[in-house]
């Protein structure tokens, strides 16, 4: 998924990371694909089976000199967290599924319910045809 992350031209400036071990793993690798120094990945023992209030709470936080954050957490919480920014009616997130979400505003602090665009949402299993 790294590489279709890079083939789509995203260059997120903060990876932010459950402390889970395979939360924290496939940040590192979507780290090493798109350039990222993976010794630069917040971990926040916060995002470990967040509920929707909390990975708000995590995302109000972030400094808005980062316009692009790129954040890696756990089922159901992170699902549950993308529908309320942009009721996007998505009913799984799979290990490795990628959700973008665009705001038309520059402060995290101004994220809430329904305050963001779906841009695309993406999945390994999309692409299992082309590694067979």
């Amino acid at each position: 998924m790294g590489k279709k992350l890079v083939e789509k031209g995203e260059n997120p400036q903060l990876l932010v990371s459950s402390t889970a071990k395979r939360a924290f793993t496939t940040a590192k690798y979507i780290a090493k694909e798109l350039g990222y120094e993976k010794e630069k990945i917040v971990k926040r023992d916060e995002l470990y089976h967040a509920t929707v209030s909390t990975w708000l709470r995590e995302v109000s936080a972030l400094d808005s000199k980062h316009k692009t954050v790129m954040m890696f957490g756990h089922n159901n919480g992170i699902t549950e967290f993308a529908n309320y920014l942009c009721d996007a009616g998505i009913d799984n997130i799979p290990t490795c599924g990628i959700v973008k979400v665009k705001f038309d505003f520059d402060d995290w602090k101004m994220v809430s319910k329904g305050a963001g665009e779906l841009v695309y949402f993406d999945f390994p299993k999309r692409y299992k045809e082309n590694l067979e």
